[in-house]
């Protein structure tokens, strides 16, 4: 794990300053990779660029590892924020499990990885800042004001361009998993749980795309922003090479702020309606339909039982239906006070991975995954989000996500599969799951 450290004086410099909005495009284009994007409902947008100090490690005590950094990180600094929302944070996120990311489309990303950006963007209700991180040897106070002018008067007010480029097209695709191979893995794993060895298995497929055109990166987050605004969004570039995860997100995995956490169960998943009618139907057949309401039960009671150790109190509001622009899920939001103070990366271990993308047993339902599926999962359905120095912080789970270069992206998407489980159906709910991704790479009609 790299640390960056100076001595004597501040670990960490921060100045930040308010500035003329840029386009978020514009903005996104003028500044260097590697780049993060975070945006979260209730949270502000936060475009990041370049590394004043970068946080790997891998392992099972990759959780752990990171933690420490971060306190070693943020243990002393000058900082002058201006607001709550451009305070210095590190962005990131975790693989799924160790070692997995060992093959394509992954070995770019570390196990885990967590960047505080060098110049940073922040879209805030009460305006737009810009902030500029330095640590160890760069972080000298009148050297960090110099660039934060130099940068307002470079990216302050950059105005869009008239057109925005078009999806790239899909010349294309690679299925990892047939499906007559899936059919045999649904089946296996339902015999498995029949059997008791299992409860439910989250299985996973993945799916190569060659581009017709250059993948473009700000016009597709712009287009994710406008079609899904009330889920999680991320992109993460872990080097300048060109490789980077993106995704939107509904499922929450926990937010921490104080004693007071945030969490979800989201499982149980249809398509949506042609007309208003039909929309309503599905909903009512999902709160109805015996296997996905048992698949989300599952869900909801783990997160609590993950919870009790931490927690005073917990309170879970009531299933409902979540509905997004290609499918709709069942959703229990779960809130809970804790007991002490804790740092989030202790939930994000304790919580991850959800039955939502795992299953249970845990242990048996990775071994499952493992062997079954024909990749490695990345840092999909893994852990992203932020931290500060307080250990607050917000985290959410990578599903609807991608990994992608210049012309090539790779997709993920995966169901949770429990006793009546059927392969056809849940081969259907898998490609409805690829529709927020592929959407924006197909060429419009």
């Amino acid at each position: 794990m790299e640390r960056a450290r100076s001595s004597p004086g501040p670990t960490l410099v921060s100045r930040t300053t308010g500035i003329d909005a840029p386009a978020f495009a514009a903005a996104f284009d003028a500044l260097p990779a590697p780049r993060t994007t975070w945006n979260a409902p209730g949270d502000a947008l936060v475009l990041g660029s370049g590394a004043a100090a970068t946080l790997t490690a891998s392992g099972p005590d990759r959780f752990a590892r990171i933690r420490a950094g971060a306190d070693d990180l943020f243990d002393s600094g000058n900082v002058h924020a201006g607001t709550e929302a451009a305070r210095p944070r590190l962005f990131g996120g975790f693989a799924f499990h160790e070692g997995g990311c060992d093959g394509d489309p992954w070995a770019p990303f570390p196990e885990a990885r967590f960047v505080l950006p060098r110049v940073q963007v922040t879209f805030a209700d009460n305006g737009v800042w810009l902030t500029v991180n330095a640590v160890g040897a760069d972080a000298d106070p009148d050297a960090v004001e110099e660039r934060l002018a130099e940068e307002r008067d470079r990216i302050g007010g950059l105005a869009a361009t008239d057109d925005r480029p078009p999806r790239p097209g899909i010349a294309a695709t690679r299925r990892t998993t047939s499906r007559e191979a899936w059919r045999e893995s649904v089946e296996a794993a339902v015999d498995r749980i029949r059997g008791g060895d299992l409860r439910k298995v989250v299985l996973a497929q993945a799916l190569e795309a060659d581009l017709d055109a250059a993948f473009p990166r700000a016009a597709t987050l712009d287009r994710l922003a406008e079609k899904y605004p009330d889920c999680h969004r991320y992109y993460f570039e872990p080097d300048a090479d060109g490789s980077a995860f993106f995704g939107a997100t509904p499922e929450r995995l926990v937010a921490l702020r104080g004693r007071t956490v945030e969490t979800d169960a989201l499982a149980g998943t249809t398509g949506r309606g042609e007309t208003p009618a039909e929309d309503e139907w599905l909903a009512q057949e999902l709160l109805d339909d015996a296997k996905n309401v048992h698949e989300h039960e599952l869900v909801a009671d783990t997160v609590r039982e993950q919870l009790e150790p931490f927690a005073a109190s917990i309170s879970a509001g009531e299933r409902r239906v979540r509905r997004l622009a290609t499918v709709q899920h069942l959703h229990t939001p779960i809130t809970a006070e804790l007991n002490a103070d804790r740092h989030v990366l202790d939930l994000v271990e304790a919580l991850h991975p959800t039955p939502a993308v795992g299953g249970l047993p845990p242990d048996r339902a990775l071994e499952t995954i493992h062997d079954t599926e024909p990749f490695d999962r990345g840092w999909y359905a893994a852990p992203v989000g932020w931290i500060d120095a307080a250990g607050n912080g917000a985290f959410a789970v990578a599903i609807r996500s991608a990994v992608a270069t210049a012309r090539r992206a790779t997709l993920f998407a995966g169901v949770g599969l429990v006793a009546d489980s059927d392969p056809d159906r849940e081969w259907d709910e898998v490609q409805l799951k690829y529709r927020p991704i592929l959407d924006e790479l197909e060429t419009a009609e």
